[in-house]
């Protein structure tokens, strides 16, 4: 599985089973995070058999079960940090999946005091992903019309299509897909709109939009 493949075939889990993430997949998921983490600059976490931040009555509300592994998003605050946490979060996300794990994006479902994650002086936590073997591999999201999540005039070309696609299938919070993409010659402007987690979930699209539309076609414009 490619990541296009994976970004078609991931959907959000809150059931997993008792399978523990060992061997060559936590290997390579180990690796890659670390590898995340040295590009991104931020503190990104993997934690294994920890059964207690999704052990309370908000996780049970969220529907979560089984969840005893998950990565902390975390980081020194700047601008930057929340696009940052979507972008490389589904970065990690997507290669997850081309390992056969299931994942689900987690802002407020969980018990921070009891999770095993640790933060520096001046490190903020933002989310977390739980990871692990699905009990089901999730159901696709509902996506808001192509013409909504994108500004051009004219008629735009193929790629910028498979970019405004591809971002549409992108997790956000409560599923707001609260962004816009906008394109003028080869250069594309990303824009989130007002709501919660809104940075993040632009972070997490603009990766989706990177892989769709092919990186080599565009350059990101602020």
């Amino acid at each position: 599985m490619d990541l296009l493949q994976a970004m078609k075939a991931r959907h959000s889990v809150r059931s997993y089973t008792d399978q523990p993430i060992e061997g060559e997949a936590k290997e390579k998921l180990l690796s890659f995070i670390e590898q995340c983490s040295r590009e991104s600059g931020l503190h990104l976490q993997l934690v294994l058999n920890e059964p207690n931040a999704f052990d309370g009555f908000m996780a049970h509300y969220g529907k979560f079960s089984g969840v005893r592994n998950y990565i902390a998003l975390a980081g020194k605050r700047n601008a930057d940090l929340e696009e940052a946490c979507g972008y490389y979060g589904e970065k990690i996300v997507l290669f997850a999946q081309t390992l056969g794990l299931n994942t689900c994006w987690v802002a407020l479902t969980y018990s921070k005091k009891k999770a095993g994650f640790r933060l520096a002086e001046g490190e903020k936590l933002y989310l977390v992903i739980a990871i692990g073997y699905g009990t089901t591999g999730g159901v696709p999201h509902k996506s808001k019309p192509r013409e909504n999540a994108m500004h051009v005039q004219g008629t735009p070309p193929d790629w910028f299509i498979k970019g405004i696609d591809a971002a549409l299938l992108a997790p956000t919070a409560m599923n707001q897909q609260k962004f816009v993409f906008s394109l003028k010659d080869s250069a594309v402007t990303a824009k989130a709109g007002l709501g919660f987690y809104s940075k993040i979930d632009l972070g997490i699209a603009k990766y989706h939009f990177e892989l769709g539309a092919g990186i080599e076609n565009f350059r990101w414009e602020k």
